[in-house]
């Protein structure tokens, strides 16, 4: 029995799926601000960078405030997951694009994950029609492009 359920994780595994049919990074998201300590959120962003160096995936942190949004995507850039592209789109300014090194985009999104409920807006009383920011993982095909 035990050696049975090894043999299908072992081959979801090497399909790029779990037991339960979905992809590994299918479950790589969270709002922010999060209750999450800072240890799993360093454990959630390392996970994220593993599966962008390894599957056709990118990471995406869209911040929204009242009248705009950012977004921000970073997909792998080569094999070995040292370099990844960054794209960034602001409504008032349109796409960015860089590529940057693994040790950037791991200390931009733990900082992104764990900015404190308090931002400008909310100083500022606007808070309540704020949306929480969003971080996730999700094929390439779906990111919106430049």
């Amino acid at each position: 029995m035990a050696s049975e359920r090894r043999s299908k994780t072992r081959a979801a595994h090497q399909a790029g799926t779990t037991p339960d049919g979905q992809a590994p990074w299918a479950d790589l998201e969270v709002t922010v601000p999060t209750d999450r300590d800072h240890a799993s959120i360093v454990a959630l962003v390392e996970c994220a960078l593993v599966e962008l160096t390894h599957e056709a995936v990118g990471a995406v942190f869209v911040a929204r405030q009242v009248g705009q949004s950012t977004r921000t995507q970073y997909v792998a850039a080569d094999d070995v997951g040292e370099q990844f592209q960054k794209r960034h789109f602001d409504g008032r300014l349109g796409w960015h694009e860089t590529t940057v090194p693994r040790e950037t985009v791991r200390d931009e999104l733990i900082t992104q994950l764990t900015r404190s409920p308090s931002s400008k807006a909310e100083q500022s009383g606007e808070g309540a029609a704020n949306e929480p920011a969003t971080f996730a993982v999700k094929p390439v095909r779906e990111l919106q492009t430049p």
